[in-house]
C-alpha cells in the first residue's frame, strides 16, 4: 500500500536547523512525518510552496491580548487573529489583565477563554508578586503556564515588584526560567517630574537608559547569587547587551522589532503617542547596540511585545497617553525586511523566532522542522513587496506604528499542527489553537 500523508508542503526552500534547501514536507496526525523528495507520494492536502520559503513556525513569546478586563483594546480571538495573519503559530500571553493572572483560577480562566476561540497555539505567563511568591513553584508547573513574569518597573498594583527582597523571594521559589520587565522603579519615580506635557520626546528621558541598566545589574546579581535562570524582556540599551554577554550562564535576552527598527527622537516627532512604549524607543546608538547583540549571538529571541491601546487613548497628551503598541501581525514582515536589507540572515531570524524559544523555554514538541515535532510552519514569500497600513491590521485597536512602511517579505501561509490556518491573508481554519506543552512540566 502506497504511503500517504494528511498534508504535503511541496517544493519550497526549507530553512531549518539542518540548513536550507529545496524539500517536500510530509505531515501525519499533526506532526512532521517526512522531509525530502515526496513527489511520488500522495496526501489529502497539498500546499504548493514552489518559489516560497518554508520556515519553522514563528513563536512570539511576549504578547498582551488584554483579556479579561480590557477587551476594548484587544481580546484572545482578535490578538490570535493578528498572530496567524502575521505568520505566527504560537504566542505566550502576559499576566497584566484585569484581574491579573496570579493564581490558578485566573490561569484556568484564560485557558477556558482561549479554548475554541484562539487561532494559534498559546501559553500564559503567571505574574509573580509579593503576595504569591511562596506559591510560584506550584503555579509555574500548571498546564498552560509558560513561566513566571515579574514587573520590576512599569506596572502598578500587586504586579509591581520593585525591590530586591521581593525579586529575591520570587527567584527563591521558582525552578523554571522567569521573565522580567527590567526597569528600576525607584529611578523612574524620581524622574517622572521630567515629563513634558504633550512632548513625547521626553519619554526616553523620563525612562532613561540608566533606569534599565541599573535594574538589569540588580537582577543579574540576584539570579547569580541564587543560581536561578532569568529572561530579560525587551532589552533596549547597548550597555545591557554588553553586560548580559558576560552573564549568559543565567540570563537569556529578548529584543523587539520596534527597538530594532525605530529610533528617537525622530519616531516621537513623527508618531507621537504611537511611538510610546516601555522601555522606550531609544536613539540610534542604542539601536545599533541591539543589532550587535543579534550579530554576536547575545540576543536569544524576538518578541513583539504586542500591547495595543485605542487611538483615542494614544491621542491623550503625554504623559497621560498609555505605553504600548501592536506588533504581532507585523513581526515577520518587519524582520524579513531587515533580512532583505542585509542586517541579519534568514537562518538567524529562524533561530530568534523558532529555535531560540524552543531552546530557552523548553518547548516539548515545537520550534523545529524535524520528524516527530508539531507540524508548525510559517511559509513566506521573500520577494513580496507590500506597504503596511492601519486599515490592514486585525488588532481591535486598528493601527500600527509602521503605517506607510514598505516591507519586503510576507507571510503566505500559517500552518499549526498540520492545519492550514491562514492562506493568502485569509483565515481558512479558525479557532485551531491549543495549549503549548513544556518539557519541565510534562509529568504534571
Amino acid at each position: 500500500m502506497a504511503e500517504t500523508y494528511d498534508l504535503i508542503v511541496r517544493g519550497g526552500e526549507v530553512v531549518s536547523h539542518a540548513g536550507r534547501g529545496r524539500a517536500d514536507i510530509g505531515v501525519r496526525d499533526g506532526r512532521f512525518a517526512a522531509i525530502g523528495d515526496l513527489r511520488a507520494v500522495s496526501a489529502a492536502e497539498v500546499v504548493d510552496a514552489r518559489g516560497l520559503t518554508v520556515l519553522p513556525g514563528v513563536i512570539d513569546s511576549q504578547v498582551h491580548f488584554r483579556e479579561p478586563g480590557l477587551e476594548w483594546k484587544e481580546d484572545l480571538e482578535t490578538g490570535s487573529r493578528c498572530a496567524v495573519l502575521g505568520g505566527v503559530t504560537a504566542v505566550f500571553e502576559m499576566p497584566n489583565t484585569e484581574p491579573p493572572t496570579t493564581d490558578p483560577e485566573a490561569l484556568a480562566d484564560k485557558l477556558a477563554r482561549a479554548r475554541g476561540r484562539m487561532h494559534c497555539d498559546h501559553a500564559f505567563w503567571v505574574g509573580g508578586t509579593h503576595e504569591n511568591a511562596a506559591y510560584l513553584g506550584e503555579l509555574e508547573r500548571l498546564p498552560g503556564c509558560c513561566g513566571i513574569k515579574v514587573f520590576m518597573g512599569a506596572s502598578t498594583g500587586s504586579l509591581l515588584v520593585p525591590d530586591d527582597e521581593g525579586v529575591g523571594q520570587v527567584l527563591r521559589h521558582i525552578n523554571r526560567r522567569a521573565a522580567f520587565h527590567s526597569e528600576d522603579e525607584f529611578r523612574l519615580a524620581e524622574r517622572r517630574p521630567m515629563a513634558r506635557t504633550g512632548d513625547w520626546t521626553s519619554h526616553p528621558e523620563v525612562r532613561d537608559a540608566e533606569s534599565a541598566i541599573r535594574s538589569t545589574h540588580r537582577l543579574v546579581a540576584l539570579a547569580t547569587a541564587l543560581g536561578k535562570r532569568i529572561h530579560v524582556l525587551h532589552v533596549t540599551t547597548a550597555d545591557e547587551i554588553e553586560f548580559l554577554a558576560r552573564h549568559k550562564d543565567v540570563a537569556t535576552v529578548e529584543v523587539t522589532p520596534q527597538h530594532l527598527t525605530l529610533a528617537g527622537p525622530e519616531a516621537y516627532e513623527r508618531l507621537h503617542g504611537f511611538a510610546q512604549m516601555n522601555p522606550p524607543i531609544r536613539d540610534a546608538a542604542h539601536r545599533e547596540g541591539l543589532w550587535r547583540g543579534i550579530a554576536s549571538g547575545v540576543a536569544d529571541v524576538l518578541g513583539s511585545d504586542h500591547a495595543p491601546h485605542t487611538r483615542e487613548e494614544k491621542a491623550r497628551p503625554y504623559p497621560a497617553s498609555p505605553s504600548g503598541m501592536p506588533g504581532v501581525q507585523t513581526l515577520v514582515p518587519i524582520m524579513l525586511t531587515h533580512v532583505a536589507e542585509g542586517r541579519l540572515t534568514l537562518e538567524r531570524f529562524v533561530d530568534l523566532t523558532s529555535h531560540g524559544p524552543q531552546r530557552i523555554f523548553g518547548l516539548a514538541d515545537k520550534g523545529r522542522i524535524a520528524k516527530g515535532y508539531h507540524a508548525d510552519l510559517t511559509i513566506v514569500d521573500l520577494a513580496a513587496q507590500r506597504t503596511l497600513r492601519h486599515d490592514d491590521m486585525a488588532t481591535r485597536s486598528g493601527w500600527t506604528p509602521f503605517d506607510g512602511m514598505d516591507v519586503k517579505g510576507w507571510p503566505i501561509a500559517t500552518i499549526v499542527r498540520g492545519a492550514t490556518v491562514m492562506r493568502e491573508d485569509e483565515i481558512v481554519t479558525p479557532h485551531a489553537g491549543e495549549p503549548v506543552r513544556f518539557l519541565e512540566t510534562l509529568a504534571e
